[in-house]
């Protein structure tokens, strides 16, 4: 049995206005055989990142935990892990990048593939891509919210990234239409800049894990995410032994959301925890004035479906999201 190798490398994403260069760690881990001679079935590359979104840090604590964890010594083809994808959005502990550091994309995941010539984060995703499009296939760490029920997100239609999402895991899988076949939401929101967009526009299969959680590190959900990379990596056969037989729904993220009407104080439905299947016309919660003690709305499901998101930051202002209710489907 052979031993495998670990290695790692800083990588220069790009320069900020000062010339300081913004750097992050690209861990490249390989087995035997991905050092043999050439063939014609060479051994696959997985590309896994975290922290796109710097406050998702589960995703990162995943990687460190999966880095024990990996059997080297077992491992054929290469693993290419990058645990903070954006090292800006990292230090803030924030979704986007401020205004002035990158005015047109400040989201770095609505950007794939990048531009080597491009704004702040489209530079960033160039370079990531130049390991992201040379894989075999992508796993791209997120971990949502508080509020959020674990799931893993895949392009609908695309077969192979429909496998990736079973292997990983997670008992909700949610199917994306995407480009033509999507909502006029879907592209008001730029989702085809996403990266498991752009690697499926390049016949890469790819998901996304919402792990659930950001801002704290949580062991049920980093130890998940471990056993999902490594059931992904046995499904591709980089590693020994079957990925078990797991009950697990799915639905179609349709992407509308239950938004508030009006600004005010969310007392979302006590009964109601995310994971839950619900009834159109299911009240959700009540949105009310807390001056004057008036309802100001009734917060209920627009269509039957499971509820994944739910918020409970009772502070709201017309047009958060309230909630989210994913369409299931039978096959």
């Amino acid at each position: 049995m052979g031993t495998g190798t670990h290695t790692s490398e800083t990588v220069t994403l790009a320069r900020l206005p000062s010339g300081v260069e913004l750097t992050t760690t690209v861990h490249t881990y390989r087995g035997d055989e991905s050092a043999d001679e050439p063939t014609d079935d060479p051994a696959p590359t997985l590309y896994v990142q975290a922290a796109q979104h710097g406050r998702e840090v589960n995703g990162t604590e995943v990687l460190r935990r999966f880095h024990d964890r990996l059997p080297l010594e077992s491992l054929s083809g290469t693993v290419v892990a990058v645990p903070v994808a954006n090292p800006l959005t990292f230090d803030r502990v924030s979704y986007t990048t401020p205004e002035i550091i990158d005015s047109v994309n400040p989201n770095m995941n609505r950007v794939w593939p990048g531009d080597a010539d491009g704004s702040l984060h489209q530079r960033m995703a160039a370079r990531l891509w130049e390991y992201a499009g040379r894989a075999d296939a992508i796993v791209d760490l997120h971990t949502g919210s508080p509020d959020m029920h674990p799931h893993v997100v895949f392009r609908e239609g695309d077969a192979r990234s429909r496998r990736l999402a079973e292997a990983f895991g997670t008992a909700l899988l949610l199917g994306e239409q995407a480009d033509d076949d999507a909502d006029d939401e879907w592209h008001r929101r730029n989702f085809a800049g996403k990266l498991r967009v752009a690697a499926s526009n390049e016949s890469i299969p790819s998901i996304t894990p919402e792990l659930a959680h950001n801002k704290q590190i949580l062991d049920d959900v980093v130890e998940s995410g471990v056993d999902g990379l490594l059931d992904v990596l046995r499904h591709l056969e980089m590693l020994p032994g079957d990925v078990p037989d797991r009950e697990q729904t799915l639905a179609r993220n349709h992407l509308g959301q239950v938004s508030a009407a009006d600004s005010g104080l969310f007392r979302p439905q006590p009964s109601l925890e995310v994971g839950d299947r619900v009834m159109e016309g299911t009240v959700l919660g009540t949105v009310y004035n807390p001056t004057t003690y008036e309802p100001l709305q009734e917060a209920v499901a627009d269509r039957d479906g499971i509820l994944y998101a739910l918020t409970r930051e009772a502070t709201v202002v017309a047009g958060d999201q309230l909630a989210s209710v994913a369409l299931v489907r039978e096959a």
